[in-house]
C-alpha cells in the first residue's frame, strides 16, 4: 500500500496505533508484528473485534478478507516507514538523544522543562528501540510543538537505523560509558556507536547539543551546537551546588531540583540549556524542575523504619554503578551498598565486576552486599564484604543491615526493588 494512502487510514484512526492485541483501543490502527515468541498476525481477528478499525498483516496465514485488513509485505518496516511519513508530515521539532547512561531520566527532564511553555510529546518510559522509536514518533498531533526521543541500542548501526527514521532536528548523548559491551565490545565502541546520532545530524545540517565538559563531545563544537559546560566556553555555564538534592546555578539564577546524585547533574544542566534556547523564562524552568520527581527505580529517595534508601534499580553497567558509588561515598552517616549483577557485558564481565569491588574497598562505606554469580565469583578474594548467589540467599542469610543510608542498584533483570520488601521492611 501507498504510505500516503495508509497515513490516510492512520488519521482516520485519529493516530491511534495498537500492537497488542490485549489492549487495543476502540478505532485503532493494529500492526501484526512478528516477535521472537509470537506472531501478531494470529491476533487479528481479536484486534479486529475489540474495535481496531484496520489491520496491517503480512502473513497470508490470515484469511480474513475484508476493507479493515490491510496487507503489507513487512509490517514492523510499514510501521517504520508510517512513522517517518507522518514526522515529516508535521511542524514539530524533534530532539533524539541516546547515551550510555540517563537518557530516560534526560528525556523526561527535557520534556518536563518544555511542557511548561509548549506543546509536547515525549518516548513513554523506555519506547526506544525500532518498534518503540515508531510508535513514539505517532504520537505527534497537529499541535504538537516539540516532540523528544529516546534512541536505544546494543549494538553497532542501531542508533543510525533508529535516527533515519526519527529524522531530528537536534541531537543529544548524555554520556559514553560501558554499557551492553557484549555488542560494542569496549568503549571505543560505545563512542562509535552513540556518535553515529552526531554524524547524521553533521551530515544533514541539524543541531548538535553537546556536553563541553565531555571531551569526547567536546570534539564536535566546530559544528553548529547548542552547548553547556561547568569550566569551559559555551552557551550556558552551570555550578554545581552541593547538597543532597542537585542544585545548579547559571548566572545568578539558582534551579533547585528533587533529584538524588551528582551524576544526574549534566542531565539537568541539558535540560534547562534546551529551556533557555527555545525561550522559556527561567523562572517556568524552575517550577519545572521543583516539580519533575523520579520514578520506576530510577534514584529514588525512600524512607523505610528511619533508613534513607537510594533505589537506583532501573539499571546498571560499570560506569553508572561506578558513578553512583562515588556519589553515594559522599554521604557523612552510616551506609550500606546492595549491589546486584550487571548484564551484558560479554567477555568482559568477570573483571567488570571485580573493578567494582576493587573500588568499593577503596571507599569508606561501612557494609557492602553483592548479589549474583559474577560478583560471587570474586568473593574469595575479599573476605570482608558479603556475597550471595542469589537474592533468595540473601533474604535466608542472618545479615542484619543497621546503616542509616542504604543505595540499592543493579541492572534490570536483577530486579533489585524487590530487596526492599522481602530484607529492609
Amino acid at each position: 500500500m501507498d504510505i500516503k494512502d495508509l497515513h490516510n487510514k492512520f488519521l482516520e484512526c485519529s493516530s491511534i496505533v495498537d500492537i497488542d492485541s490485549r489492549s487495543i483501543r476502540d478505532g485503532s490502527m493494529f500492526f501484526a508484528i512478528k516477535g521472537d515468541n509470537f506472531d501478531g498476525n494470529e491476533f487479528v481477528e481479536e484486534a479486529l473485534n475489540k474495535g481496531a478499525k484496520y489491520a496491517i498483516v503480512d502473513s497470508d496465514s490470515v484469511s480474513i478478507n475484508n476493507s479493515k485488513i490491510l496487507r503489507v509485505k513487512d509490517s514492523l518496516g510499514t510501521l517504520q516507514k508510517l512513522a517517518t511519513f507522518h514526522r515529516t508530515k508535521s511542524n514539530s521539532i524533534v530532539i533524539a538523544l541516546t547515551g550510555s547512561n540517563g537518557k530516560t531520566t534526560t528525556k523526561e527532564l527535557i520534556d518536563c522543562v518544555l511542557s511548561s511553555n509548549f506543546k509536547t510529546i515525549s518516548t513513554k518510559g523506555n519506547y526506544n528501540n525500532h518498534i518503540g522509536v515508531p510508535l513514539s514518533l505517532l504520537q505527534i498531533q497537529d499541535d504538537t510543538e516539540y516532540s523528544v526521543i529516546e534512541l536505544g541500542a546494543n549494538n553497532f548501526g542501531e542508533i543510525d537505523f533508529l535516527t533515519k527514521i526519527t529524522l531530528p532536528d537536534y541531537g543529544y548523548i548524555t554520556n559514553f560509558g560501558k554499557a551492553h559491551l557484549e555488542g560494542f565490545i569496549d568503549i571505543e565502541g560505545v563512542i562509535k556507536a552513540k556518535t553515529e546520532l552526531y554524524n547524521w545530524i553533521i551530515e544533514n545540517n541539524k543541531i548538535l547539543i553537546l556536553n563541553f565538559d565531555d571531551k569526547q563531545q567536546k570534539k564536535f563544537r566546530n559544528h553548529k551546537n547548542i552547548s553547556f559546560t561547568s569550566e569551559y566556553d559555551g552557551d550556558y555555564k552551570f555550578e554545581l551546588i552541593s547538597g543532597k538534592k542537585i542544585s545548579v546555578k547559571n548566572r545568578d539564577v539558582k534551579y533547585h531540583s528533587n533529584i538524588y546524585g551528582d551524576y544526574n547533574y549534566s542531565n539537568i544542566c541539558a535540560a534547562i540549556s534546551i529551556g533557555l534556547h527555545f525561550g522559556i523564562n527561567s523562572n517556568k524552568i524552575q517550577d519545572a524542575l521543583s516539580s519533575f520527581e523520579l520514578n520506576n527505580n530510577r534514584s529514588q529517595l525512600i524512607d523505610i523504619n528511619g533508613k534513607e534508601i537510594i533505589l537506583d534499580a532501573y539499571n546498571a553497567n560499570p560506569t553508572s554503578v561506578s558513578n553512583a558509588i562515588e556519589s553515594f561515598s559522599n554521604v557523612k552517616n552510616s551506609k550500606a551498598i546492595i549491589l546486584g549483577d550487571m548484564f551484558e557485558l560479554g567477555n568482559k564481565s568477570l573483571d567488570e565486576h571485580r573493578k567494582i569491588v576493587e573500588l568499593l574497598s577503596s571507599k569508606n562505606i561501612d557494609s557492602c552486599y553483592f548479589i549474583g554469580e559474577d560478583f560471587f565469583k570474586v568473593k574469595s578474594t575479599y573476605e570482608s564484604f558479603y556475597f550471595y548467589r542469589t537474592k533468595e540467599d540473601f533474604y535466608n542469610s542472618d545479615d542484619e543491615i543497621s546503616e542509616s543510608h542504604i543505595l540499592i542498584k543493579g541492572s534490570r533483570g536483577m530486579k533489585m526493588e524487590e530487596i526492599i520488601k522481602n530484607k529492609l521492611k
